[in-house]
C-alpha cells in the first residue's frame, strides 16, 4: 500500500515493532484493529479476505454451521476487492491521460469481446 511499518503504526497508534508481530501472525489481529487497518490503508475490511482459502473459509465457525444448510449464492462486490483496488491505483500511475484514455478503452473493449457487459456511454 506504499506505507512503511513506522508510518502505519503512526496511524494507528503502534510501534513499528508491534506492526511487525501483526504482520509475522506472532499477534493475533482482532476485529476493531481490523477495523482500525481498514481505514488507515483506505480499504474495505473484505480487503483482507480477497486471497483466503477455501480450507480456512471452510473452517469459520459460520460456515461449519451452515453446512447443514442450503448454501446461499452470495454477490461480491468487485469494488471492495483487492484486485480492483489494485487496478486502480496502477491505472493512474499512468502518467500520460492519452495513454490512460487508451488503457480504459482497451480494457472496455476485451470485456465486451469476452461477453462483458457494457455500462455507461
Amino acid at each position: 500500500m506504499g506505507l512503511s511499518q513506522e508510518a502505519l503504526g503512526e496511524a494507528l497508534g503502534l510501534t513499528f515493532q508491534q506492526i511487525q508481530k501483526y504482520e509475522r501472525g506472532a499477534n493475533r489481529i482482532g476485529a476493531s484493529r481490523l477495523f482500525d487497518l481498514s481505514r488507515a490503508l483506505e480499504v474495505p475490511v473484505e480487503y483482507f479476505y480477497d486471497e483466503m482459502s477455501p480450507d480456512v473459509m471452510a473452517a469459520s465457525p459460520r460456515h461449519m454451521v451452515r453446512a447443514t444448510q442450503e448454501p446461499v449464492p452470495q454477490q461480491i462486490d468487485p469494488m471492495s476487492k483487492r484486485e480492483t483496488l489494485d487496478l486502480v491505483r496502477t491505472y493512474y500511475k499512468i502518467g500520460d491521460p492519452n495513454v490512460r484514455k487508451r488503457v480504459y478503452e482497451l480494457a472496455r473493449a476485451l470485456a465486451l469481446h469476452t461477453g462483458g457487459r457494457r455500462e455507461g456511454g
